[in-house]
Parts: structure tokens; C-alpha cells; sequence
């Protein structure tokens, strides 16, 4: 039996799991059933989870190896599939969900590339979970807010107001990545130095 942080089967790695397989039925609400309503609060409650799983391994030591690799896998497509999807709908401007999708994309790309590079490890700043956070209310907003339902005016200005504070944070956090990627990279070399010396 696995214990520690090799332990496959958690509470966060089930939510995080159930988050994937609900993305496909997010994306059926809106394409194939067109319920706006639907999705956003499909999607509002996805990015709930998002942080709800986070916290539970946090809090009740069920963190594990296999979480630290999935639910960033996990995040990254709730971002894209979610922003995408509400892009090709027409639902978000258009300049702000291509800057957000653009800010995910080098991100990624980076991380992998640090990876590959022998980096080591670098953890998500504050600004990051903030912006990642407050986007995660603004992308189900702005869905909302072209549905029928009764308070979809209001919906456009609170996804505005979570919105431009997210975006701002988003792109903060991605500047301050990049002092952070070349310490990883030389704390890496040095790792991989050290254990070569010392074999």
C-alpha cells in the first residue's frame, strides 16, 4: 500500500480527476445544449474545485506526488478549454480572453522547457493564485452575462471588476517568473554539479 506522498488515491486527486471528466460536459452544455446559464455555473464550479482541492491537501496532509503532476495538468486545461471555448462562443472580448490564453501558453511552454532544462522546481507565487483566481470568476461571468439569465447585466460589470484585476495579476506574476526561471536554472546545474562530484 502506498503512503506519504506516494499515495495515488486521494480526496484531491479524485476532485482534481472529476474536474477532467466534467470539462467535456462543460462543453456540451454550450455547443450542444447552447445553455449558456448552464455552463457558466458548470464552469464557476469547476474553478471552485480548482482551489477546494488545493486546500484539502494543504490542510489535511493529502498531498502526493501524482497531485503535484496532475492538477497543474488539470488547471492549465480548465484555462483553455474553459477560455477557449467561451472565445469561439463570442461570449468574451476578444482582446482579453487572447491575452489571457497567450499568458497560458508561454507559461506552459516555459515550464516544460525548465523542465527539460534541468530547472528546478518553481512554485506558484501569490500573484499567480490570485490572478488564476479572480479569472476563474471572470470567464464564468462573462458567460453568463450573454445567457438569459435575469442578472446578466450585472454579470458583464462583476466579470469586469474580476477581470481586470486577475488579467493585471496574471501578467505580474509571469514578470516575476522570469528572475525566478534563471535562479531555478542555476540552482538546477548546480544540483546536477554537486551530485557529480560527488558519485
Amino acid at each position: 500500500m502506498r503512503t506519504g506522498e506516494d499515495r495515488i488515491v486521494t480526496v484531491p486527486n479524485v476532485i482534481t480527476l472529476v474536474r477532467l471528466c466534467l470539462l467535456p460536459v462543460f462543453l456540451w452544455l454550450l455547443f450542444g445544449r447552447d445553455n449558456r446559464a448552464a455552463a457558466a455555473g458548470l464552469l464557476a464550479f469547476l474553478g471552485i474545485t480548482d482551489f477546494l482541492d488545493g486546500w484539502i491537501a494543504r490542510h489535511y496532509d493529502q498531498t502526493s506526488n501524482l497531485g503535484k503532476i496532475l492538477d497543474p495538468i488539470a488547471d492549465r486545461l480548465l484555462f483553455f478549454v474553459g477560455a477557449g471555448a467561451i472565445l469561439i462562443d463570442g461570449s468574451v472580448p476578444t482582446w482579453f480572453a487572447v491575452v489571457v490564453l497567450v499568458r497560458e501558453a508561454v507559461v506552459s511552454i516555459a515550464t516544460l522547457a525548465l523542465a527539460a532544462a534541468g530547472a528546478r522546481r518553481i512554485d506558484v507565487t501569490w500573484y499567480g493564485k490570485a490572478g488564476t483566481f479572480f479569472l476563474m470568476i471572470a470567464f464564468p461571468l462573462f458567460l453568463a452575462s450573454e445567457s438569459t439569465v435575469g442578472w446578466a447585466d450585472t454579470a458583464e460589470v462583476l466579470a469586469w471588476l474580476a477581470g481586470i484585476p486577475g488579467l493585471a495579476l496574471s501578467l505580474y506574476a509571469a514578470a516575476l517568473y522570469v528572475p525566478m526561471a534563471r535562479q531555478a536554472l542555476a540552482e538546477g546545474k548546480a544540483d546536477r554539479l554537486a551530485q557529480g562530484a560527488a558519485g
